[in-house]
């Protein structure tokens, strides 16, 4: 069969991240892709994902080499050249060119759900980067778009493909770090703090654009690590704030050269607990003055020992590296969890939606995995708005939807 043929919608600075996942892909002798088209509102920039390196990195912001957002620029050009990518400035018309069998959607949350049921209904497979979509309702309209046409939907989730929290995850499968007690994912303060424009774009500071602040951009890798190792989540309780009302973004030297008006969250902190008994503190803050804090992830106590970081705690045995106990003890998983030896999160993420658009299998990143993950989220946001703790179902069945109304409003959700 020929190659999937996969289109690029939106050319941010996530899509390095994604490039190079494909790009690994193909090195390790994954042939069965190829980028055929990149659709943007800024042609020059999609042009140069396509042959030039990507955007210039003077225009683009340093950080650690762990941040998807700062993956060294790529061009398919760097790794594909017998397809020659197209670029697009409008969804419709790629869709209209008969050149993709799939869409990669990399562009803001507010437009998630419109492009991903614009090419569902054509028939067209589906990427969509996290947050899901701007709302639960917006988000369930997606999953059963896909159910309805047999379509392979996912979100583009890449904390589940990340080493250790596979590992973490094979052990809890296995039993032997017994039952999941408590877990913890704390980080107050980063990079963007106290008062940067995030990524260097106003959007994630607007709930018209991002959905929330911190609870919709950070909480769905949260939850998404937490529903993989201590299961579904029942109900939240949290705080959320805005503790830095107007966010800069400043120039080399320091001038400020734009503001946003921020209402959407800047920091939350939250207590959830699940259907199988476990129970879990979540913090997360793009404010905060002076030193950041932040702990190893993933933490997470069990009946039988402790995870924290990529340390392995058994009990009656010596602390030991979770790579170390899966060398001594995972052979046999190997190739299911890492397959062709691959290590880079997208690239496992990509591997397991294209894999599932041939053979049809239930991907692990499916459109409800991400549907609950937005919902657990969007519990943060309903919860601190409420003043009480909020179940999961709850905001699933749109019982409560008070902080998301006003979204569905202004997109034309309700019923």
């Amino acid at each position: 069969m020929p190659p999937i043929r996969v289109g690029i919608i939106g050319a941010g600075r996530i899509v390095p991240a994604h490039l190079r996942g494909y790009a690994a892909l193909r090195a390790a002798g994954f042939d069965d892709v190829r980028i055929t088209a990149i659709c943007s509102r800024d042609p020059a920039r999609a042009q140069s994902f396509v042959r030039g390196g990507g955007p210039s990195a003077s225009a683009e912001v340093n950080g650690p080499a762990s941040d998807p957002l700062f993956a060294p620029s790529i061009a398919v050009a760097d790794f594909q050249d017998d397809v020659e990518a197209r670029v697009f400035t409008d969804v419709r018309e790629m869709l209209d060119a008969g050149v993709v069998d799939a869409v990669d959607i990399t562009t803001e949350v507010n437009l998630h759900h419109t492009q991903a049921l614009m090419c569902l209904e054509a028939g067209v497979h589906a990427m969509v980067q996290k947050p899901f979509a701007i709302s639960v309702r917006a988000a369930r309209r997606m999953v059963e778009t896909a159910q309805q046409r047999g379509l392979a939907l996912v979100v583009c989730e890449n904390a589940r493909f990340n080493r250790p929290v596979r590992i973490a995850k094979w052990l809890i499968d296995r039993g032997d770090l017994g039952t999941p007690q408590m877990a913890a994912a704390t980080s107050l303060g980063t990079m963007w703090s106290p008062d940067k424009f995030v990524g260097n774009s106003a959007w994630r500071h607007r709930k018209s654009i991002g959905a929330g602040g911190a609870s919709l951009d950070i909480g769905p890798h949260i939850f998404h690590r937490l529903r993989m190792l201590c299961g579904e989540v029942e109900s939240v309780a949290a705080f959320a704030r805005v503790f830095e009302p107007t966010r800069y973004l400043r120039d080399a030297d320091g001038n400020v050269v734009d503001t946003v008006a921020c209402d959407a969250d800047d920091a939350f902190m939250a207590v959830a607990s699940f259907e199988s008994g476990a129970i879990a503190q979540l913090s997360f803050a793009f404010a905060g003055h002076g030193e950041p804090l932040s702990t190893p992830g993933p933490i997470l106590y069990g009946s039988r020992g402790c995870i924290k970081g990529e340390t392995l705690m058994l009990d009656g045995e010596a602390p030991t590296t979770l790579d170390a106990y899966f060398s001594r003890h995972g052979a046999a998983d190997a190739e299911r969890l890492f397959p062709l030896g691959l290590s880079d999160a997208f690239s496992l993420l990509l591997r397991d939606w294209l894999s599932a658009i041939r053979d049809g299998h239930t991907p692990e990143t499916g459109g409800e995995e991400g549907l609950r993950d937005l919902a657990a989220s969007f519990a943060i946001v309903e919860a601190s708005q409420a003043g009480r703790s909020v179940t999961l179902d709850e905001v699933l069945n749109g019982a409560v939807d008070g902080y998301q109304r006003e979204l569905d409003e202004q997109n034309g959700l309700l019923p």
